[in-house]
């Protein structure tokens, strides 16, 4: 009897014992309750830090496509820079050739005219020699500031005959030079650097009036 006593008391539920088994359930429960929690917050840590993580990579993506796109802009700026500055300083050099030019082209008939009357002026006397010494020094000088403006004079005799250079006012037939050759510059013709600053005006070498007999028997012989 006191054996089934005390096990009915056991399981009675104001029992000592049922209610160290409740406890220990409910701390299981706990246990098993914050364990999940746990797991719940690390899922949703790691969640978080995934998300964080790839929105990160596509700030720093898109922070690299930016900064891309900001230097292809500074390369394209730079070079259309360097473009125009190159084409201001090319035009600004081609305008001051061009200025030169024209300043020069308006002195050249003053050299002529010098030129001319070194040719033709024969002094007779010490007063004509010492005003003809007087001019030519004034034309010396002209000359050789010329030079150091980059001036330098054509010199076709015996040249064949370039129209880019030359323009042709006489033509003297002649078997003594092949046709076509310069055989005198009535005008002289200048440079400015490498450029053609005046042609020079020249007489051409023609064939002979023999040699253009000869031709023109030849052709009509062959066309008989």
């Amino acid at each position: 009897m006191s054996d089934s006593q005390t096990q009915m008391n056991t399981n009675e539920p104001g029992s000592e014992a049922t209610e160290q088994a409740e406890v220990s359930e409910s701390q299981q429960e706990a246990v098993n309750s914050n364990q999940d929690n746990e797991n719940n917050s690390t899922k949703e840590a790691n969640t978080s830090d995934s998300k964080q993580s790839k929105e990160s990579n596509q700030q720093i993506e898109s922070l690299k496509s930016q900064l891309e796109e900001r230097q292809n802009q500074y390369a394209r700026l730079a070079a259309d820079f360097e473009n125009y500055r190159k084409r201001t300083l090319k035009d600004k050099e081609e305008l001051e050739v061009q200025v030169k030019q024209k300043a020069i082209t308006e002195l050249l008939p003053v050299v002529d005219n010098f030129e001319r009357a070194r040719a033709q002026i024969k002094p007779q006397g010490d007063g004509e020699l010492t005003i003809h010494k007087s001019y030519q020094g004034v034309y010396k000088l002209l000359v050789d500031c010329l030079k150091r403006l980059g001036v330098s004079p054509m010199r076709p005799e015996g040249e064949e005959f370039d129209p880019s250079i030359h323009e042709a006012v006489m033509r003297e037939p002649t078997d003594e030079h092949p046709e076509g050759t310069v055989l005198e510059e009535l005008v002289r013709g200048y440079y400015l650097g490498d450029r053609v600053l005046r042609h020079a005006m020249v007489k051409v070498a023609a064939p002979s009036e023999d040699a253009q007999s000869s031709e023109d028997d030849q052709s009509n012989s062959a066309s008989e």
